[in-house]
């Protein structure tokens, strides 16, 4: 920290610290706001792939609905809707789920 302080004091590096080109940006601006028309991006299967390796060959274990998540947020109104959409299509696909093997068994 102290290395810091004596480079903001120094003179040539003083306009670093007041200049808001070199300010971090802030936490709710870091995110692109999508309205609702867009937010099926965050569940369809369309927009889903499961990546194995990175850019650089490396293996990863990650979605790219995780890259989604990260640079794009659901705006504050529908935030609410999309939860509770996701929440009733796990319900939906569960119920599924068990009708089928019902089924299944029966035959």
């Amino acid at each position: 920290m102290s290395s810091q302080e004596e480079i903001l004091s120094d003179g040539r590096f003083s306009c670093v610290a007041r200049d808001p080109r070199f300010w971090e940006m802030p936490e709710k601006e870091r995110k692109v706001k999508i309205d609702k028309r867009f937010r099926a991006m965050f569940h369809d299967k369309k927009f889903k792939l499961r990546y194995t390796v990175d850019k650089r060959g490396r293996p990863v274990n990650y979605t790219s609905t995780e890259n989604l998540r990260k640079f794009y947020a659901l705006s504050e109104s529908d935030s609410d809707l999309s939860e509770s959409d996701s929440k009733e299509l796990t319900v939906e696909k569960k119920k599924k789920k068990k009708v089928k093997g019902k089924g299944g068994a029966d035959s």
